[in-house]
């Protein structure tokens, strides 16, 4: 853990800082862990200095504001009222000096770390006139952390008892899954990027991964009818003890898979960088792969670095993975370039689907991925690019909301209750403009939005695309802009009468705008829910 002294506490011991985080993100320090001294030249007035060095108390809390940024309250307690220079050491080399008076308290002293990690505060008050120093720390982790990609690796799998028992998990019940420790995820681990399938379903429900032992939220990860095999990847904050829960929220009892594909941690590296959403493959049409579909348990290989701007040394890629006219059931597996296909897949279809997932892949050192098709007969299939990460990358990500005392995930919208008003679809070939500023953030600059969203209430085919607005709110409120381009890239794929979820990690527009494009002939209903954010500093 990173230290740093105030000017003039050489030699002065001070308790060691303790990392204390409630479950909103606050750090305390109480001001009985102030250490007291008498400075050179107090001799002169030794009752007074005696008086102001057994009672000052320096007192600290603090709270995330985001991924890297801090805000510090100090309290002077008890002390003689004249003014007091304090010095903030924020531990990563740089100090603010403030004045305050003995009894102030003093709110609102903002620092962003240059990256993600645990810093140890040191605040020194240093009395002049009566030659007095108090001296307080406060540990300090931040919220945001940096990403790790993992080769693919099997977690749970309730069908053959993997990282659980071999059994379904029953109706309204959880199962809880190991993540820090297993395969290459470190203890400590922020949190993990997992593909969670569900399976064997005989009656409709949902699923909703989160840290194991938290309050369970609204939010849902992904739906599911009697019949259906559902994928979905969940970008899920680990638990304390290093597990996390997933729930089936369904009347009948379902099988659980979750692949680890990635994980996110304070000593890492690699930040990420949002991308307006690219179409870099589609072989209806020969882009980016050869036209014609892709032969059963055939593979094709995508360039990724060197286009749209996406530099050479990567470290992964965030897709959109979408399958289109499959001949017959089968599965997409994305994996690096230059490696063995992993056993585990990224999303199930059956014969005539069209379905998408999120995926994020490393990319192999020749600066390409591999995509191959599982099933024994052909389907076309369409990558998206959103983003990639890198060392080169700065936005951090971080689950924490300030502001929001549960943290997330956490609903943002849904229109079928619209401010209960009544619902309020989005109409066929239409838009939603929605306004990701919460008015806690102060417009502090986000890179993406890490959502999950849901299309429901269908009646006919269609799919969606999300898409940063060119626009501010005011001017939705205040007028009716031109609409923005219709954007071209997919988001999710839906048939009449089904619920169908995706993870998006979603680039906002200057004003912290986001779309939805309803890209049917339909009307359909939307389900929005927050799981995290990728800060920009």
């Amino acid at each position: 853990m990173a230290q740093a002294d105030g000017p003039g506490t050489a030699g002065v011991s001070v308790p060691p800082a303790e990392v204390a985080a409630d479950e909103a993100g606050a750090f305390q320090s109480p001001g009985d862990r102030t250490v007291r001294t008498a400075l050179p030249g107090s001799e002169g007035d030794k009752a007074a200095a005696s008086a102001a060095a057994s009672n000052l108390e320096v007192v600290m809390s603090a709270d995330i504001t985001t991924a890297r940024g801090i805000s510090l309250n100090v309290n002077l307690y008890n002390g003689v009222p004249v003014a007091h220079e304090v010095t903030i050491a924020w531990g990563d080399g740089t100090t603010d000096t403030i004045t305050m008076n003995g009894g102030e308290a003093r709110g609102h002293n903002k620092h962003t770390y240059p990256r993600p990690g645990d810093y140890t505060i040191t605040v020194t008050a240093t009395d002049s006139v009566n030659k007095v120093q108090a001296v307080n720390r406060l540990a300090f982790s931040t919220a945001g952390s940096f990403f790790v990609p993992h080769t693919p690796t099997r977690l749970l799998d309730t069908r053959s008892g993997v990282g659980a028992a071999k059994a379904k998990v029953g109706a309204y019940s959880s199962v809880w899954m190991k993540v820090a420790g297993k395969g290459k995820v470190p203890a400590g681990a922020a949190a993990v990027v997992l593909n969670v399938t569900v399976t064997n379903t005989t009656a409709g429900g949902h699923v909703s991964v989160y840290p194991a032992g938290k309050q369970r939220p609204e939010s849902s990860n992904m739906n599911y009818v009697a019949g259906q095999t559902v994928p979905n990847q969940v970008i899920v904050p680990v638990g304390k003890d290093g597990y996390v829960e997933l729930y089936n929220g369904g009347w009948n009892a379902v099988d659980l898979i979750a692949d680890v594909t990635g994980y996110f941690d304070r000593s890492a590296n690699d930040g990420y960088t949002s991308l307006n959403p690219v179409r870099f493959v589609d072989t209806r049409e020969g882009l980016g792969a050869a036209r014609g579909q892709v032969a059963g348990q055939g593979t094709f290989g995508v360039q990724i670095t060197g286009k749209s701007g996406i530099p050479a040394g990567v470290s992964a890629v965030a897709l959109n993975v979408t399958v289109t006219n499959p001949r017959e059931a089968g599965h997409l597996t994305v994996f690096p370039s230059g490696q063995t296909a992993p056993t585990t897949s990224n999303l199930n279809f059956t014969a005539g689907q069209t379905i998408a997932n999120s995926v994020i892949v490393p990319v192999g050192a020749d600066g390409k991925i591999t995509v191959r098709n599982g099933a024994w007969a052909g389907t076309d299939v369409i990558v998206d690019v959103v983003g990639y990460y890198g060392a080169g990358s700065k936005a951090a990500f971080t689950s924490t909301t300030p502001g929001i005392p549960t943290g997330g995930p956490w609903r943002l919208l849904d229109s079928r209750r619209w401010g209960g008003a009544g619902t309020w679809p989005c109409l066929a070939g239409g838009y939603m403009p929605m306004d990701m500023d919460s008015g806690n953030r102060d417009r502090l600059p986000v890179e993406a939005y890490v959502l999950n969203v849901t299309v429901t209430g269908t009646s006919g085919p269609g799919f969606l695309s999300v898409a940063p607005d060119p626009y501010a709110m005011d001017a939705y409120r205040n007028g009716s802009p031109t609409p923005p381009p219709r954007p071209v890239s997919s988001t999710l794929n839906w048939t009449a009468g089904k619920d169908v979820p995706n993870l998006v990690q979603a680039k906002p527009g200057p004003h912290e705008v986001i779309d939805l494009w309803n890209q049917s002939s339909r009307e359909a209903h939307y389900i929005v829910d927050w799981f995290g954010q990728y800060d920009a500093y």
